[in-house]
């Protein structure tokens, strides 16, 4: 499928994974409406750039009615891509920033493509919601991210059973991609670069790490073609087939990976303090 002059609304567009695949789109002749609560660098090349908090509907609403202003009063792809990663300890009472962590990753994405469903349904659109391989790869001091991932994939399942035949529904994976969505996590002391990086005796064997280029290509595939479940490149489906099929293998490679680098001294995790709403 051609992608030349599709109306395109994709969130997270100021760095990452967003930022490439929006400018893709607008390379190969789509109209894209891109959303961020930052201003990424150049935004021009993103195509028309709306600041917005999705988590603040009194910001949602001008900002999606601009949108569809400028995109003609129609949409026919919506990528649901904005995401944030906080750390948290599974076993305290969620904090202010467990909390902020579901309302972007999850009720953010329901509630954009719920406005702009009555557009989607007109066009016969299409929506991609980026989920995660954490919502189903296991790991610690993500409880947040992991529950909003996973529910976004629940959501999407929903969507496309009820509105079958009418807009098709995607729902991709990506990997680990070394982008600023680590930050936070990194300064606290959990690398998942360190995690997936295999190297023994000092030689790199093994690397599960996806390009922001490689990631972006995998979105605008999924642009022009109808998956139901992916990964934004090859590897990452096949992560994806294991981490559903053999889940018990997935969950001991991570807590053993994670638990030796504990004890070189390679990770140092010190979480933040929490504070309770």
């Amino acid at each position: 499928m051609s992608l030349k002059n599709k109306r395109v609304v994709i969130t997270g567009v100021a760095g990452g994974l967003g930022r490439k695949t929006a400018e893709l789109l607008v390379e190969h002749g789509a109209r894209v409406v891109g959303i961020d609560v930052r201003e990424p660098g150049d935004a021009g090349r993103v195509g028309r750039f709306l600041r917005c908090d999705l988590t603040r509907r009194e910001e949602l609403q001008p900002t999606i009615a601009q949108a569809l202003d400028f995109l003609g009063g129609g949409i026919d792809i919506l990528i649901n891509n904005a995401g944030t990663l906080s750390l948290q300890d599974a076993g305290i009472r969620p904090t202010t920033s467990s909390r902020n962590s579901v309302d972007v990753n999850f009720w953010a994405p329901w509630t954009l493509t719920a406005e702009l469903m009555p557009y989607l349904l007109h066009s016969h659109g299409k929506v991609i919601n980026i989920a995660s391989l954490f919502a189903y790869i296991n790991a610690p001091l993500i409880p947040s991210y992991g529950a909003g991932k996973r529910a976004v994939s629940a959501f999407s399942d929903s969507l496309r059973m009820q509105y079958h035949g009418q807009i098709s529904v995607t729902t991709m994976y990506p990997g680990f991609i070394d982008t600023g969505i680590h930050t936070d996590a990194v300064r606290q002391g959990l690398s998942v670069a360190k995690i997936i990086d295999i190297r023994p005796l000092g030689l790199k064997l093994l690397s599960f790490e996806e390009s922001v280029e490689s990631a972006a290509h995998g979105v605008l595939r999924a642009c022009r073609r109808n998956y139901r479940d992916v990964g934004t490149t090859r590897l990452g489906t096949l992560s994806l087939w294991f981490a559903r099929h053999m889940p018990r293998f997935v969950d001991a490679f991570i807590r053993t990976r994670v638990n030796y680098l504990v004890r070189r001294g390679t990770l140092k995790i010190e979480l933040d303090q929490p504070t309770f709403p």
